[in-house]
């Protein structure tokens, strides 16, 4: 049966990043737009109506958070994921970036280290370059086709003094890496020994797929929550990056204040009255399209395996989260630059370079698969076919 997530929406109808000639290029108009991290998918029916309802009002001064706001976030996360929130800990910032970039200005200082586990996450490169902190690269571990911590590079690094903060990507982006229990206990023991922050991106977290459940960080208990600043935003989960705001979870009493003041010296702390309205609305009543939307992604997961299982040339990296799949170009044999214009200019894929996550990307490319099975297909046989001719048939 046809779903909700098979409607073809045109995205360039609207001023969409993903489509843009900022990011497609000048000449990607006709290309496969799947670089930028979010979905083709209409938001919500309850989100939605709670953006109109909103709108009928009429009236958009000043307000104040909605008293709905934070039980809402409280009751996803205990309920979701049994991480049981107090709400006097959460603060709200404009988008996760905002708080990354806070907790490096205010917890370290310039020249000091923050740890990152490449290939990562490309704008943590460049909060922690633009704040003049010093990045202390601990590359994830590749083999047989999957990712692991290095835990003895991180323990080697934590302990420099200079080492003040690490920023973990949970799940992790572009890698897709579901982190364990047991592997964050292990991260989070290390810091703690060496008195080093945990700072942990976790907007991905509601996207897992069967077998692997997302921990946040601060779950694992008081002291481990003690010891990290928890950034949490449905944006992705939900489809709403262009109107919604991000939530800050910091136990610690002192670390809390800090960014209680910096928040305000720097004026982030205002309410936007359609980003309440969607987070609420998200939180409280958007469940059950969620589970539709990781039923629809886990198909999709399911082409792409499908379609790649003959080809000698890419290999897919196994998702445990996120809707982001990590392809393994490196059998072409080709250099960066090459690669990217095999993709653009015989696959007719606008997909984002490896290279822009870390050197240990080269030869990697992230695809966003939150689209049409009819359009994902279609770029699929389109991959297939410019492999074959550059192959003499041979894939």
């Amino acid at each position: 049966m046809p779903s909700q997530f098979d409607i073809e929406i045109d995205r360039r109808e609207v001023p969409a990043l993903k489509t843009h000639k900022m990011v497609l290029g000048a000449d990607g108009e006709n290309l496969f737009p799947a670089g930028v991290a979010d979905m083709d998918f209409m938001a919500p029916p309850p989100v939605r109506a709670a953006l109109q309802a909103r709108l009928d009002h009429g009236v958009f001064g000043y307000e104040t958070v909605p008293a709905g706001l934070m039980p809402a976030l409280t009751g996803w996360m205990k309920s979701r994921h049994g991480w049981v929130i107090d709400a006097s800990h959460v603060l709200r910032s404009p988008n996760i970036l905002n708080s990354l970039a806070i907790a490096a200005s205010i917890f370290t200082k310039a020249g000091e280290g923050v740890i990152v586990q490449p290939p990562v996450f490309f704008d943590f490169y460049d909060i922690l370059e633009e704040n003049g902190r010093e990045i202390l690269r601990n590359p994830l571990i590749l083999k047989d086709g999957r990712y692991t911590m290095d835990f003895e590079g991180i323990e080697a690094l934590a302990a420099d003094p200079k080492a003040k903060m690490i920023y973990l990507c949970n799940p992790h982006n572009p890698v897709g890496r579901v982190w364990t229990r047991a592997e964050l206990q292990k991260l989070g023991d290390i810091c703690a020994r060496h008195n080093v922050l945990v700072v942990s991106d976790e907007i991905h977290g509601d996207i897992t797929f069967e077998g692997h459940d997302y921990t946040p960080f601060a779950a694992l208990g008081l002291a481990y929550a003690d010891n990290s600043i928890t950034c949490l935003s449905p944006a992705k989960s939900f489809n709403i990056a262009a109107c919604c705001s991000a939530f800050t979870v910091i136990s610690n009493e002192v670390r809390r204040k800090a960014f209680q003041v910096e928040n305000s010296r720097l004026t982030v702390n205002k309410n936007n009255a359609f980003a309440s309205a969607a987070m609420t609305a998200a939180y409280a009543e958007g469940g059950p399209w969620l589970d539709d939307v990781l039923g629809y992604l886990a198909g999709n997961v399911a082409l792409v395996r499908e379609a790649l299982a003959p080809l000698k040339s890419v290999q897919m990296t196994e998702p445990e989260g996120t809707f982001l799949l990590w392809l393994d170009f490196r059998a072409m044999e080709l250099g960066p630059e090459d690669l990217t214009k095999f993709l653009r200019g015989q696959a007719g894929w606008a997909v984002t370079r490896g290279q822009a996550f870390g050197a240990e990307g080269e030869g990697f490319a992230r695809l966003n698969i939150a689209c049409t099975r009819t359009k994902l297909r279609a770029a699929l046989a389109q991959l297939t076919t410019a492999l074959s001719q550059i192959n003499d048939g041979d894939l």
